[in-house]
């Protein structure tokens, strides 16, 4: 600490700069202390299963149905603390939620979540290794409702209309973007803040806008 402080005086830092970048620092540490406990805790208790190396900065909400499975594959980020987030905004904690006995959410190796709403009903929603998701994006595999007809909507849960989700291995989803039920999106393709996402990304592929749409196919 005292080698820290003096090689930051020496670099012309004031004071009041030193102090506040101490106080960050020791707030996200123990966040990362707290939220990565609390997750160990609440996997115990709710049946989820973690990897290792799993880190959780701040409070991660999980709901598990009965008989269903949420899997967090070795070495996940989950980032539920505006101290830790790098992006503009995170509104709400990191949720991973299945609501019904054959649901699966299924977290792979190294991935990074800021702030993610993940809701699986009835089938499977699937990230592959080290993807990057941005503050405040929702994945669902379900509508929630049937949409017809329209008398029965508030009844009527329209479970034959779920479809999987799946992210491939190095996808990269813009902040505040929407992924609907039954999409692919391919190796290595990013998704453009503020998206919603209809249709299958392929890989390597940008896509932005409400449908996401592609608009380049990167080389690799």
């Amino acid at each position: 600490m005292r080698e820290f402080v003096r090689k930051a005086l020496d670099r012309g830092l004031t004071v009041p700069n030193v102090a506040s970048y101490l106080s960050l620092d020791i707030m996200r540490r123990w966040g990362v202390v707290w939220g990565t406990c609390c997750l160990g805790l609440k996997a115990r208790l709710l049946g989820a299963s973690l990897g290792h190396g799993v880190t959780a900065h701040g409070p991660v909400a999980i709901m598990r149905w009965p008989q269903s499975r949420i899997v967090i594959g070795n070495d996940v980020h989950l980032i539920s603390s505006w101290r830790r987030a790098t992006a503009a905004a995170l509104s709400h904690p990191v949720r991973l939620r299945t609501f019904g006995p054959d649901a699966l959410i299924s977290i792979g190796e190294g991935c990074e979540l800021s702030g993610t709403s993940i809701t699986c009903r009835s089938t499977s929603i699937t990230l592959g290794k080290k993807v990057l998701v941005a503050p405040d994006v929702i994945i669902v595999d379900s509508d929630f409702h049937a949409p017809w007809p329209m008398e029965s909507r508030s009844t009527d849960p329209g479970l034959e209309n779920d479809r999987p989700v799946v992210i491939e291995d190095y996808a990269w989803i813009g902040m505040r973007s929407i992924i609907l039920k039954g999409v692919t999106i391919g190796r290595g393709a990013i998704v453009g803040a503020g998206s919603v996402v209809t249709r299958d990304i392929p890989p390597f592929a940008v896509a932005c806008g409400s449908p996401a749409r592609v608009v380049k196919i990167q080389e690799h």
